[in-house]
């Protein structure tokens, strides 16, 4: 069980990477590489803390905290595929799902 929560950290921090590299191979120059590059994380950071995480400032709770998680983990998804990197795009969503069904099955958050 607390193999799956590490796993939920470590996908947590692959979305971080995923925005980022989505951020760098987006802009066009590279003030805007490196605005988006390191705004996509912080944004996600951001949110992450007040809304998602355990810790939050402002906990969302059932529907809404599973239907926050889906959003922030498929946009992490759609900038990997926007980028060209389908099979690692396709194997995130994969442990995503095994993970969030693993999740309710253990009744974590």
């Amino acid at each position: 069980m607390v193999l799956n929560l590490v796993l939920r950290f470590l996908l947590e921090i692959c979305v971080l990477m995923a925005y980022g590299y989505w951020g760098i191979q987006t802009g066009k120059g590279i003030f805007f590489k490196l605005l988006l590059g390191v705004g996509a994380p912080a944004l996600f950071v951001v949110l992450w803390s007040m809304f998602g995480s355990p810790k939050a400032t402002f906990p969302l709770s059932g529907v809404s905290h599973f239907m926050f998680k889906i959003l922030i983990f498929s946009l992490a998804v759609i900038a990997l595929y926007a980028t060209g990197q389908t099979k690692l795009a396709n194997g995130f969503a994969l442990l995503i799902i095994i993970n969030q069904i693993l999740l309710s099955v253990f009744n974590q958050r």
